[in-house]
């Protein structure tokens, strides 16, 4: 029950935030996103997580992103896991005519998968430290803007030709994940984005599997009355790899 009015409480916390916003100044954009997505098992309790991801404006005019994410995965059962690492972000100006810069982020997560009778889901809650550098009058500066960043990622994947996900298997896959920012400097948009994904998946083998559809990005920008509302195409790339023994493995 607390559980539930925590939840209820946040939705209300976020649309009355929104809602407050006069003057919204909504600008539409499209883009392309790549991504790759890799987790290696070492032992009982082990691994690693890389993901790369490469993102244009305009779908394929003009480079937005170039993103690198790597963490160690602890394994506390088969399907729940805690990592942590570290991400590197180098941004392009939507605009084309700024200055790129970099942003560190370290990051800690919990990531846990159920199977059920005729579909999976995937959970993630992440959280993130933020480090953006500080561009002014043109040029980079020696300083960061820091704030803290709460995820919540819900996905599900349904089966389409055949009970369950297994080699050459079409799927539908439904996804929706909130951000949150924190922080003394967050003073407008401590809702960040939403994003709403609906597309297929294939299972490719036993390791690898890819997904493509389309995506909705709805993000409040500082000023908290500009929003971006992003049609977005994704192709995702999903490999698993188990480095482990066979008798490691039972």
């Amino acid at each position: 029950m607390k559980k539930n009015y925590l939840i209820l409480s946040l939705f209300m916390l976020l649309t009355t935030s929104l809602g407050a916003q006069t003057n919204k100044e909504i600008t539409e954009r499209e883009q392309f996103w790549l991504g790759y997505f890799n987790q290696m098992r070492f032992s009982k309790h082990w691994g690693l997580w890389t993901d790369l991801h490469f993102r244009t404006n305009n779908f394929m005019s003009e480079v937005s992103l170039l993103f690198y994410r790597v963490g160690m995965s602890y394994y506390l059962k088969d399907n729940l896991r805690v990592m942590a690492g570290y991400s590197y972000v180098h941004h392009f100006p939507s605009d084309g005519g700024g200055v790129p810069y970099p942003e560190h982020r370290p990051w800690q997560q919990i990531w846990w998968n159920q199977k059920y009778n005729g579909y999976t889901t995937l959970q993630w809650l992440r959280l993130e430290q933020r480090y953006n550098r500080i561009v002014q009058d043109g040029k980079l500066t020696s300083e960061y803007r820091f704030n803290h960043r709460l995820r919540y990622n819900f996905a599900l994947n349904v089966p389409l030709t055949a009970k369950e996900l297994k080699p050459k298997t079409l799927s539908f896959v439904l996804q929706d994940e909130i951000f949150i920012n924190m922080g003394k400097e967050i003073k407008y948009n401590y809702f960040d984005q939403n994003r709403f994904f609906v597309g297929l998946g294939y299972q490719i083998d036993t390791h690898l599997s890819c997904q493509i559809g389309y995506m909705n990005v709805f993000q409040q920008r500082a000023s908290g009355n500009q929003f971006y509302d992003t049609h977005t195409l994704r192709f995702f790339v999903f490999h698993n790899l188990d480095l482990r023994k066979k008798e490691e493995a039972k």
